[in-house]
C-alpha cells in the first residue's frame, strides 16, 4: 500500500472464492469485501447487517478494521477479480484508494448516489450502480441526479453499469424515465428482479421479462440465491 497507510475501514466481511452472482460478470470466479454503513435503508436490503443499528450490533458486524488486514484477507483468497460491496462502498471513498491501490481487478457495486472521486477511474476496473427505484427511502435521498450525470458517463465510456432491482412493471416505468433523463445507454442497464428465496426471484423474472426485452435493457438473476439461498459468505 502506498496510500494512507494505517486507515481503517468498516469491514463486514471478506470471503470467497465465489462467484459474482448479478450482473454483467455473473458467473465470474471473484473474492467480495463487504463494508458497513450506508447511507438509505432499503426494507427489502438483504445485508440491513452491515446499516440497520435497530436491529443489528453495528461495532459487532462491521467493526473499524486496519486497511492492511484487509488488504491481508484478500490476499489469502487468491482471486484475480474482487468485488467491493456493501452498505454503501463510496461513503468511504477519502479511505478506499488504500485498499483499492493493490494488484487486482476491482469491481465496486454503488446505490449511485455519491460522486466517485477524481482517482476512481486510474484504480477501479468497473463500477455497478444501482440507483433505488421503489424503497422508503424518500426520493431527494435516493435519486442524486449529479451523481447519477456522471456515472452515466463512466457507462458511456465502458467504465460502469447500471443495475436496477425491479418487482413490478411500475418500477420499470420509473426506470425508463430515469434512463431517459439522465442519458443512460441502454445497453448498459441491467433490470433484476428483487427476491431473497427462488420461487418469488423466478415468479417476478417471469412477470417482467417480456417488458424488459421490450425495452431493450438487459436482465440478470442472482446466482448465489439460486445456488445458496440467503447463506452469508456465498
Amino acid at each position: 500500500m502506498t496510500v494512507l497507510d494505517g486507515a481503517a475501514l468498516h469491514l463486514s466481511e471478506v470471503y470467497g472464492p465465489t462467484w459474482q452472482g448479478e450482473g454483467p460478470f455473473a458467473g465470474r470466479r471473484c473474492g467480495f469485501v463487504r463494508l458497513g454503513l450506508c447511507n438509505l435503508s432499503c426494507e427489502w436490503c438483504d445485508t440491513a447487517y452491515t446499516w440497520d443499528r435497530t436491529r443489528y450490533d453495528l461495532d459487532a458486524e462491521a467493526p473499524l478494521t486496519p486497511v492492511a488486514t484487509i488488504a491481508e484477507q484478500v490476499e489469502a483468497l487468491g482471486c484475480e477479480m474482487v468485488v467491493l460491496s456493501g452498505g454503501e462502498p463510496l461513503i468511504h471513498h477519502r479511505l478506499l484508494r488504500a485498499l483499492v491501490d493493490t494488484p487486482y481487478e476491482w469491481h465496486v457495486e454503488t446505490n449511485g448516489t455519491i460522486t466517485p472521486p477524481g482517482w476512481w477511474p486510474d484504480f477501479i476496473t468497473h463500477t455497478t450502480v444501482s440507483p433505488k427505484v421503489n424503497t422508503r427511502d424518500p426520493e431527494h435521498r435516493r435519486i442524486r441526479p449529479l451523481a447519477l450525470d456522471v456515472w452515466a458517463e463512466f457507462a458511456l465510456h465502458g467504465l460502469a453499469c447500471f443495475k436496477f432491482v425491479a418487482t413490478t412493471t411500475d418500477d420499470l416505468d420509473t426506470i425508463d424515465t430515469l434512463v431517459d433523463r439522465h442519458a443512460i445507454p441502454p445497453e448498459t442497464v441491467w433490470i433484476m428482479p428483487e427476491g431473497q428465496r427462488v420461487p418469488s426471484l423466478l415468479r417476478r423474472h417471469r412477470e417482467l421479462a417480456e417488458r424488459i426485452m421490450a425495452s431493450g435493457y438487459n436482465t440478470t438473476t442472482r446466482l448465489h440465491v439460486l445456488l445458496w439461498g440467503t447463506e452469508r459468505g456465498r
